[in-house]
């Protein structure tokens, strides 16, 4: 075969990789990553084709049971004040890939330890932040200038009082400059008018009163509906993905449910879970990946075929043309 007629399918493959990065960059959906160890998931969720543009896995150190794309960034976490005494965790932030740009900090502090969280006081946390977290910002620890989240809360109350104990607690520490941040990391559980409201309350708590030259971005690092059924899951993430996409002032978002029906926890239920048991794609996954994923869709290495021809197929062959003509 002649150098040409290999030329279309070499273009098509390149357009199909180019647009595919170009999506994942724009996009403002990654994952809550607890661990799946079915390596065919991974390589769905990590994959060229997939719009995820970033996870997290509550920890500084990254996954190697998912696929580096160039496209897919880790956010590391600072969770709790062990992790602050930890002589380790500046060493392994500090060394993680220059696309990692973004430092989470202190996990449902408002939270019990049973629970995920970090349990800590806002005196504690104020202080804390303030001593260890601020130096990744300008650069004195952490081997970069990094953006730094206030601790994300639980999604109630309680976590707003939270909030407002720690910004307090801040201005007490340092009444100049409190605890500088770069974005708000917020996490709810429930259904999509309590998403819109506690957003709402936060963008209110952080923005309508601020000095700042420009408002905080809400990053919202965890979300799910706990213990409903899998209808009533999607029909919530329906309405909620058009409603993250659109909002002005949500800069990212993860859904938490990375994983398998079976892997679940009582607490979440598996309405929540993006693969079923075999590793398919639920109806929820197939929605949360879009660009044309299917239901039942497996990844690669469990028998899965390619892709079915969708939309980013026929945009790409659009490019192909455009890039024949000028050839």
């Amino acid at each position: 075969m002649s150098t040409f007629q290999h030329r279309p399918r070499l273009l098509g493959a390149l357009a199909l990789s180019l647009l595919a990065t170009t999506q994942a960059q724009d996009s403002r959906r990654g994952f809550a990553f607890i661990g799946d160890t079915h390596a065919p998931d991974n390589k769905l969720l990590s994959s060229e084709s997939s719009p995820l543009a970033w996870y997290y896995n509550w920890s500084p150190y990254p996954n190697s049971d998912l696929i580096p794309t160039g496209s897919l960034e880790f956010i590391p976490m600072i969770h709790g004040i062990d992790a602050t005494e930890d002589s380790r965790t500046e060493q392994v932030v500090g060394g993680l890939d220059k696309s990692s740009t973004h430092l989470l900090s202190f996990n449902e502090p408002d939270g019990t330890t049973s629970s995920g969280g970090s349990s800590i006081s806002p005196e504690d946390a104020a202080r804390a932040y303030i001593d260890y977290v601020v130096p990744f910002r300008n650069g004195s620890k952490g081997g970069r200038n990094w953006k730094i989240s206030h601790p994300s809360t639980t999604g109630s109350g309680n976590g707003l009082e939270w909030l407002r104990s720690f910004n307090s607690s801040c201005y007490d520490i340092d009444p100049e400059n409190g605890c500088p941040t770069d974005f708000i990391a917020a996490h709810w559980y429930g259904d999509f008018g309590g998403l819109a409201s506690w957003l709402g309350t936060l963008n209110e708590f952080y923005n309508a009163n601020s000095t700042n030259d420009s408002n905080l971005k809400i990053w919202v690092t965890e979300m799910g509906l706990p213990q409903q059924s899998a209808d009533a899951t999607v029909g919530m993430m329906n309405q909620t993905l058009p409603y993250l996409d659109g909002l002005d002032y949500v800069e990212r978002y993860a859904w938490f449910g990375a994983f398998r029906t079976d892997d679940a926890n009582e607490w979440t239920g598996d309405g929540v879970a993006l693969f079923d048991d075999d590793g398919g794609l639920t109806e929820l996954g197939a929605l949360y990946m879009g660009n044309g994923f299917k239901q039942g869709q497996k990844g690669e290495g469990s028998g899965a075929g390619m892709l079915n021809v969708n939309m980013a197929v026929v945009v790409a062959m659009g490019l192909v043309s455009v890039l024949m003509s000028i050839l």
